[in-house]
Parts: C-alpha cells; sequence; structure tokens
C-alpha cells in the first residue's frame, strides 16, 4: 500500500492526541496524588507511572485499530 499524505498526517495526528491524552492523565494523576498528602517525589513518581501506562495503552490501540501504520511507517 502506498502511503498519501493523509495517511501520514493522520498517524501524525494521532501519536500527538496520544501524548497529549498521556500528559492530562500525569498532570491529573500528579495533582490528586499531591492533593491526598503525598510528598512531590512521590507525586512525580505516580505521574510517571500514569503517563507511561496511558501512552502504553493508547499506543497499542492505536497498532490494533490503525492496520495501516505499519505499512506506513
Amino acid at each position: 500500500m502506498t502511503a498519501t499524505a493523509a495517511a501520514w498526517a493522520l498517524l501524525a495526528l494521532s501519536l500527538v492526541a496520544t501524548a497529549l491524552v498521556a500528559l492530562l492523565a500525569a498532570v491529573a494523576t500528579a495533582l490528586l496524588a499531591r492533593r491526598d498528602g503525598a510528598s512531590v517525589p512521590a507525586a512525580l513518581l505516580r505521574a510517571g507511572a500514569a503517563f507511561g501506562a496511558t501512552l502504553a495503552l493508547l499506543t497499542a490501540l492505536l497498532a490494533l485499530y490503525l492496520p495501516w501504520a505499519a505499512a506506513v511507517a
């Protein structure tokens, strides 16, 4: 399958949206952890775990629902 500009744009937009959702989850986790009384390092550790888990999950979903992504990259 040939890669068109639209396919590249959709893939790039999907990856950016995935990163932004993961970042939003990390920020929300850090704020909730601090509000719960966790120290700053503990809150950052929880935020990093949330970021990594969200990014891994959404990337796996993208790989599942965008089967042409392997052909583009």
